[in-house]
């Protein structure tokens, strides 16, 4: 639940309550810059980074793929197709809808030709643009399966990313061949979803306990 902080108008707040005021927040802000925050018992920020089986230069260049691609789109069709791009690791995931075909390969080769994409996956389908309410819904999927994911003992939630378009789940990540099973069969579970698409990258256990016993980048 959101948290508010008043302060009443009637009086004006002393000097040393000013005083201590700021104090606390600038060793709010100084805290934050270096020490995780545990939300539901996961850490945010740092340790995210380090429960991420991507380096953290991956992860920037994901993040530099994703709008690069998107700004190359909105520049040649502008509303005329509704995209989503989801870069993991470097491959490409498109969904959403196209007018024709042309133009839904069209758009498959232009993200391909994006500076550090590795491949692209085209899950666009030639349909008319999705409706706010089918926005909303598949929004409200991922949120449920995320919650499903976290909820599970077995899976790490935080190696997964959960995209969903029309009801249809997709998956990527960078997972053992038994983590992509128990993650599929736990998204098919959540009421809502029509399908589950899986992009993973199936690692061996060898390599996923590799990957765990590297040191955090600092």
């Amino acid at each position: 639940m959101k948290k508010t902080m008043t302060l009443s108008l009637t009086r004006m707040p002393s000097t040393r309550f000013l005083g201590s005021l700021l104090a606390a927040s600038a060793l709010a802000a100084s805290l934050s810059a270096c020490v995780p925050i545990v939300m539901g018992g996961a850490a945010v920020g740092g340790a995210l980074v380090a429960t991420d089986r991507r380096t953290s230069g991956t992860q920037l260049e994901d993040e530099g793929i994703e709008l690069r691609a998107r700004n190359r789109i909105s520049e040649n069709f502008g509303d005329r197709a509704h995209v989503n791009i989801t870069s993991y690791n470097r491959q490409v995931l498109l969904t959403g809808e196209v007018p024709t075909a042309q133009e839904q390969q069209r758009i498959a080769e232009m993200v391909a030709k994006v500076e550090n994409v590795r491949s692209v996956v085209n899950e666009l389908a030639v349909l008319g643009t999705s409706t706010l309410a089918q926005r909303s819904n598949d929004s409200y999927i991922t949120g449920k399966v995320k919650a499903t994911l976290v909820d599970a003992k077995d899976v790490q939630s935080n190696t997964v990313k959960v995209v969903t378009e029309r009801a249809t789940v997709y998956l990527m990540g960078r997972v053992t061949q038994r983590e992509a099973t128990r993650i599929s069969d736990l998204a098919r579970s959540v009421g809502g979803v029509q399908k589950v698409v899986r992009v993973f990258e199936i690692l061996t256990e060898q390599e996923v306990q590799s990957i765990s016993t590297k040191p955090a980048t600092p």
